[in-house]
Order: structure tokens, then sequence, then C-alpha cells
């Protein structure tokens, strides 16, 4: 039901007055109760009674004063805070640090005695190696030996001084303030004068070198003849070669590739002529050239050894070099008795008078194992005069990756160690003693001269299986470390030490990846060779015409016997 308009403003009319009645009486009252209050006070205050207000004030009054006092305070401590922060900043902020000094004496304390537990497990390993060293030099002949351990305790001597002058730094060490040491200045003269280098190079004399002149005569020519073993012993063969062309006083004329290897891929041969100033070797496409005339024909063929076999040539070589288009005079005749199992010591005398020849070309072969001069022919350089450090040595390709390689993976100071063990079981074991070591006693040796030549890193030169230099690898151990194996790795396009070889078209060739193996370890700070092995004595070559040989060179396990050897088939 709807109310109409009328009807609502009269309900408002009758109920506004009602309210306002009750506001104006709670009004009144308010008003009453502040008179009463005002009145009382003006009575008290006309009484002479003001205790009330001065209490009021002057709780009011301390309350600020305690303000000013406490905002005085703490500006004052904050301006002497700031003050001491800026004029002493490491004074004041070690007052908020725990003590450290506690922290770092034991930390040092406890290095001190790893150090010398390392120290205590070196002196022991000096004492047993000495009483080895002293048992294998009794058994020796000559006093090579006897200095060797001298050496070796010398240097043994040396690093437990300078193992002990780092244990003395270690343990003074939290007591160091600042730039201020409190070891004594004396010592590091002390320990310096003991710095004694176990490894240095050895003085290869050159000054008391003996050599003799090579000038060809004209038209008259030597065919290099090499056929024993692989290119260490055509190499060894080639510069027995040219110490008889020098005597003979004729050119060298290197063998085509068809008949034996590819030479020029691995020396240079150029270079041998600007080594002597003159033509001395021409390579088999330039002798071809010269002797137009006669076909290339070799006048005479002479054995240096008469048995098991004239020449060490078979009829089917003799077929290789009649295919080439050189025709033979005559037989093969040998000028004495000569066994390659027995050879005899010759003078060069003596390979002058029997060789001597007016024929132009003449054939020798072959002279790998002649036994002839060997004192000059082992000289650093070799028996010839001429002003390079050696006559046959890698070409420049070969060497300068070999450089890159070292500078990529090994750096300055290393140890090179070439690993024969392809063949050579049964090899060794025919020989007395045996060269043939099982792994734990091979990595035993190793670590030995690794740890007198203090290089870091060994580079690897082996046809030995992945599970033999794997469990060598894990056993090759110096002072608690393991020490790496490097290996030439395959071909990765992301690295361009190898980068010659390649734009040359020369990377995949077995012979070069051979004398670039042994390149990098004629490098190498410290060699350790493989007794028997010519491509160790190739490299012991090159070491000793660079100059890069070391006192601490040797054969591995040298004085050794393998403490397990098999039986006889």
């Amino acid at each position: 039901m709807e109310r109409n308009p009328p009807d609502e403003d009269e309900d408002h009319r009758s109920l506004i007055p009602h309210n306002d009645i009750r506001d104006n009486d709670l009004n009144r009252r308010r008003e009453d109760n502040i008179q009463s209050v005002t009145t009382a006070r003006a009575i008290n205050m006309a009484n002479g009674d003001d205790e009330t207000v001065t209490r009021t004030r002057s709780r009011w009054n301390i309350s600020l004063d305690k303000r000013y006092v406490v905002a005085a305070v703490s500006l004052t401590l904050l301006v002497v805070f700031f003050f001491l922060l800026y004029t002493n900043p490491r004074r004041f902020s070690s007052s908020f640090k725990l003590d450290p000094l506690s922290t770092r004496v034991r930390e040092s304390e406890l290095r001190a005695l790893y150090l010398l537990r390392q120290q205590q497990l070196a002196l022991v390993s000096l004492l047993n190696r000495t009483l080895v060293d002293q048992t294998a030099n009794l058994n020796s002949s000559n006093s090579i030996g006897s200095s060797l351990l001298v050496d070796n305790v010398k240097a043994a001597l040396a690093k437990q001084i300078s193992l002990s002058k780092q244990i003395e730094d270690v343990l003074l060490s939290p007591h160091r303030t600042g730039n201020h040491s409190v070891t004594d200045p004396g010592s590091d003269s002390i320990t310096g004068s003991y710095n004694y280098e176990r490894c240095r190079k050895v003085d290869q004399k050159l000054l008391e070198r003996k050599t003799i002149e090579w000038k060809p005569r004209p038209g008259k020519f030597l065919f290099a003849i090499c056929l024993s073993g692989q290119m260490s012993n055509h190499l060894i063969c080639l510069e027995k070669h040219m110490f008889f062309a020098a005597l003979l006083d004729r050119a060298l004329v290197i063998p085509s590739s068809k008949f034996d290897y590819q030479y020029d891929r691995v020396i240079d041969i150029e270079r041998i002529n600007t080594c002597l100033g003159r033509t001395v070797v021409i390579s088999f496409d330039q002798f071809k050239e010269i002797d137009k005339k006669k076909n290339a024909h070799i006048d005479r063929f002479i054995c240096y050894f008469s048995s098991p076999q004239p020449c060490y040539v078979d009829e089917d070589h003799v077929k290789k070099l009649k295919g080439l288009g050189i025709s033979i005079g005559g037989k093969l005749e040998a000028p004495w008795s000569e066994d390659i199992k027995k050879p005899t010591k010759r003078s060069f005398q003596e390979v002058q008078e029997k060789f001597k020849s007016d024929d132009g070309v003449i054939a020798i072969g072959d002279v790998f194992y002649a036994d002839m001069e060997q004192d000059l022919v082992m000289q650093p350089g070799g028996p010839i005069k001429h002003k390079c450090k050696t006559l046959i040595e890698p070409s420049r390709l070969i060497l300068l990756t070999a450089q890159r390689f070292i500078q990529t993976f090994l750096g300055k100071n290393f140890t090179a160690l070439h690993l024969r063990r392809h063949g050579f079981l049964k090899f060794c074991n025919a020989k007395s003693p045996s060269c043939f070591y099982p792994i734990p006693q091979a990595a035993d040796c190793i670590s030995r001269i690794v740890e007198r030549a203090n290089a870091p890193v060994i580079y690897l030169s082996t046809d030995a299986a992945e599970s033999e230099t794997g469990l060598l690898q894990s056993l090759v151990v110096v002072d608690g470390k393991v020490v790496p194996l490097v290996k030439r790795p395959p071909r990765d396009s992301a690295e361009k030490w190898d980068a010659l070889l390649y734009r040359h078209g020369i990377e995949d060739d077995s012979q070069v990846d051979a004398m670039l193996d042994k390149t990098i370890s004629a490098m190498s700070s410290v060699f350790i060779g493989a007794s028997g092995s010519t491509f160790t004595e190739d490299i012991l070559r090159l070491r000793k015409d660079w100059g890069t040989s070391s006192m601490c060179d040797e054969y591995l396990c040298r004085g050794e016997e393998p403490n397990f050897i098999a039986e006889d088939e």
C-alpha cells in the first residue's frame, strides 16, 4: 500500500521537534559542567593553590631536557664513530672480526704436515734408489754410473732443501702482516746456493770436432743403395753414404721414390747443398737428366757386405732398378769378406782403398750395418765439414708443425718418451738382457726420470695398443699426481697447429707422421728411448746435432732387467 507525499511530510514535521529537544538538553548539560569546572579552578587560583599547574609544567620541561641530552650524546658518538672509521679503518674493522689467526695457523699446520709427509716419502725413495744405483755401478766398468749417482743425490738433496723452505714459509705465513715478513733474510741465499740443475744440457765439445771436406769431382757420382729396415734405418744409411761420397770425392744420388722412400717429403735435400756451399747431393731425376748420354748407367756395383747376401740386394731390387731405366754394368762384387751379423771395424783409409774407382757412376749397398770410424760418424753434426747444425734434418714444413704442436700442447719443458711395443716382445726377448718391460715396471722407471726432469707433461710416441697406454697413464705418478701422457690427436679443423701439412697435401703420409714424432721428441727437455730401436737412435742423433741432449736422456729402465720374462716358443 503506497503512501501519499503529504502524509510523509506531516510525519517528518512531527518527528523533527523531538530530536531537537533531545540535542538541546545534552548541550545544556555540557555547558553546566564546563562552567562548574572553570568556577572551581578560579576559586583555587584565588586561594593561591596552583600546585597542579606547576607540576604539569615541570614534567613537560624535564621531558624536553632528556630528549636534548640523548640527542646530543648520540650525535657525539656518531661523530666519533665516523672519525675513527676514516682515520684507521683496518684497526676499526678488525675489532669487529673473529680472530682469524687461529684458523690460519691451523690451516698452515695441516699444510706443513702434508709437506713433511711428502719429504719423508722422497727421502725414503732416495735411499732406495741409492741402493739400486750402487748395485748397478758395481756391474759397470766405467764411471758414468757413479757420476749419475752423485748427480741424483745432489739434485734430490736440493729438492728436499727447497721443500723444507716451503714448510717454513707455510708455518710462518699466519704471522705475516702486510709486506712485513718474519723470515730470515739470509734464508733465500742459502737455499739458492743449492739450485742444482740435474738434467742440464750435454756439452758437445764442438771445438774438438774432426771433419773432412766434401768436394765432388766433376762427373763422378755415388748411387746410394739403402734397403734394410724402415725409414729410420734408411736415413742412417743415407748419412753413412754421405760419408762414403765425401771420402771418394763423389756427388751422392738420392734414390727414386719408386725404388726407395720419398725422401723429399721428410728431409730438405737442397738444404744439404746450401750447408756445404756447393752441389754435393742430387735427386734421381737430376741424375737422369745429367747422365742422358749413358742412359743412367751404373758402371760398377760394389757390395760392402758379402754375406748373407751380397749388397743386401735380391733379384726383385735389381728388377726395380732396371725398371727405372737404369742399366747395371758387370756383376755385384764385394772387396772383402764382411758379414752383417758380425761387422768388422774399418778405417776410412780402408774404404778409400777398396772402393776407389775412376768409373763415372758407382753404387754401394747396403751400408746401414757398416762399422766404420764410429768416433767420427757419431760426432755432433757428423764427420763432414759444413756450416749447419746437421745435414739430415726434418723438412721446414715438419719442423714448423712440430714447433706449433709444442706451443699448443706441451710448452718448453716436457719429457718425450718413445715406447716401442709392436713386434718388440719377441725381438727383445731374443736379446740378453731383454728390453721389453711390463707396463708397471716401465711406469716406475718413467716416473723416476720425470721426477728428475721436473717436467709437467710427457709426449708419448708409441705403437702400443690403447690398453697398454691407458694402464701406463694411470701408473705414471710423481709427488702424488698423475703426469699426463700427450699423443698427437686426430685431425680437427678447429686446431691449426697441423695446417701446413694439410695445405701441402702430406697430412696422411705415415713417413711424415713418423718424422713429426721424431722432431717433437728431439726438441724435448729430456728424452726416454727404446733400446734397440733405430727410431730412438735417429732421435738421439738429432738431439746430439741440435744440442738438445740432456744429462737425463736414457733408454727406458736402463740397467734393469724385466721383472718377468716369458718363455721361448
